[in-house]
């Protein structure tokens, strides 16, 4: 399954008004086609940025708002103020506008034509208070937006424009998102449950559990001729032994896998869920499987953990394409050394393999939980580097992100009986700080790891998405954090 974010749109809309004349306008539409046409030909954004001819009045900010919403491959728009554009037309438009926009704050020219500007020149170039009129109906209408500030052609601003558009197309792929739970949440486990009404209300995904049995089913129908080429693929991308090729447990592995992918595909869904309490009929645990789908792009939680599966989901369509893996993680054990204390993130197998540092190692180890077969499973360390955690929870009247960023490190001493993927990681600012205050904002311990995006990312997605957002980063101490869950418990109370 290959994410393909080239088949989205976002529409550049610009807004203007009828005071200006017949020529004004069609320099602002000349304008903002070059603008289209210069964004679509860099090569620095994800998607098609198509152009929509300027909009003038309120019947047509509404039509085109309208037609946003109902526009299958749009993802968002991005709006733009050439001149002035009375913002009370824009109260209709945004009132239905179900899409996300970014409000590009920019001007055509970058520099003042310090020797000829005329009154014909400010009348058409008005961005610097035209785009102030329009933020403060998007600020009076409570508007959630990402607002990038900056001539058009600077890389910083398409950097920014990149960041905001992947996130809304993440957003978009959640709209009629299929969760798959093979069986039900770890029992007793609090922070993996949650309203899955309530989640398919704010992010558009839909949660649905099915029997081990529906498993079963699938894997039973795979033929030996599948299961040898598979294990003849293991073979080119792996570094295996000759035993372990041969072993049965690595055949069982490969016939869960085909079995599990096709079941996946057949029902439509991109991100899933298993426990290694409900693996009735099956063999072992699967561990290659969900390595492997992972690395192909679906989204996965381990335990019945819908939450993460969703959101490692969101987050492989974010990153898409770029440098760096994401995978579902798990705080699993600490380093608490006085003078450099570190994290190891591993589970039980399922760690991507998409964040490795070097071919993976397939091997075929006991597992000390579950009471099946010895598993296979995919082994290696992931690659020193910056990188975040994020978890989504679930506190009853809001969905809220805690997001630490992290500085990935090589482990200098080798793990010869942790056969397991891991990643050693430092966090910011640092191991007691971040660890206080990801417990007191009440986060996971199953996360979504990735080296591919930034903190900006997942800050952007939660604005779509209207979610509460923590950050813990380098400017983090706990009495802010501590206010600033404060301060948040009253805003959302009252939203």
């Amino acid at each position: 399954m290959k994410i393909d974010l080239s088949k989205y749109e976002i529409w550049f809309i610009t807004g203007s008004q009828h005071l200006y004349g017949t020529d004004t306008l069609k320099q602002v539409d000349k304008n903002s086609l070059y603008i289209v046409k210069y964004f679509d030909e860099s090569g620095k954004l994800p998607c098609k940025i198509v152009f929509k001819p300027v909009v003038k009045t309120p019947d047509e900010i509404y039509k085109i708002c309208l037609d946003a919403n109902t526009a299958e491959n749009c993802v968002g728009l991005i709006i733009w103020m050439h001149t002035f554009s009375p913002a009370k037309m824009w109260i209709a438009g945004l009132n239905i506008l179900k899409k996300p926009f970014a409000h590009l704050h920019t001007q055509f020219n970058r520099d003042i034509p310090w020797s000829t500007i005329d009154m014909d020149f400010m009348n058409l170039n008005q961005s610097a208070h035209g785009d102030r009129e329009f933020g403060f109906i998007c600020t009076r209408m409570r508007k959630n937006r990402k607002v990038i500030v900056g001539h058009w052609q600077d890389e910083d601003v398409l950097k920014n424009l990149n960041i905001w558009s992947r996130a809304a197309c993440a957003f978009h792929d959640s709209q009629g998102l299929k969760i798959c739970r093979f069986g039900d949440n770890m029992r007793e486990v609090a922070v993996t449950e949650g309203d899955k009404v309530e989640a398919q209300m704010k992010f558009g995904y839909s949660v649905n559990g099915y029997g081990l049995g529906d498993i079963v089913k699938f894997v039973d129908e795979v033929g030996q001729k599948e299961i040898n080429a598979l294990i003849e693929e293991y073979s080119n991308l792996y570094e295996l032994s000759n035993n372990v090729k041969k072993s049965e447990s690595l055949k069982d592995a490969a016939q869960i896998e085909i079995g599990m992918r096709a079941l996946l595909e057949d029902g439509g869904f991109n991100a899933f869920t298993t426990t290694f309490e409900n693996l009735y009929g099956l063999q072992q645990l699967p561990g290659l499987a969900v390595q492997r789908l992972m690395a192909d792009g679906f989204g996965f939680g381990a335990e019945g953990d819908w939450k993460t599966a969703a959101l490692v989901r969101a987050m492989k369509v974010m990153a898409a394409c770029l440098k760096g893996g994401t995978s579902f993680m798990e705080d699993y054990t600490y380093h608490f050394g006085q003078e450099n204390m570190m994290v190891l993130g591993a589970h039980m197998l399922e760690v991507c393999p998409s964040i490795a540092a070097d071919k993976p190692r397939l091997e075929v180890f006991p597992l000390s939980i579950g009471g099946k077969k010895n598993p296979a499973r995919l082994i290696f360390d992931a690659p020193a580097g910056r990188g975040l955690n994020a978890t989504i929870v679930d506190l009853g009247d809001r969905f809220r992100m805690i997001v630490n960023e992290i500085e990935v490190v090589e482990s200098k001493k080798p793990l010869p009986k942790l056969p397991v993927a891991r990643a050693l990681w430092i966090p910011v600012p640092n191991l007691k700080t971040a660890a206080e205050a990801w417990i007191l904002g009440g986060g996971a311990h199953h996360t979504g790891f990735t080296m591919a995006l930034s903190s900006e990312y997942m800050q952007d997605f939660a604005n779509i998405a209207n979610i509460e957002c923590l950050m813990i980063d380098s400017r983090a101490n706990i009495p802010d954090f501590i206010n600033q869950c404060r301060w948040n418990e009253m805003y959302y109370d009252k939203n």
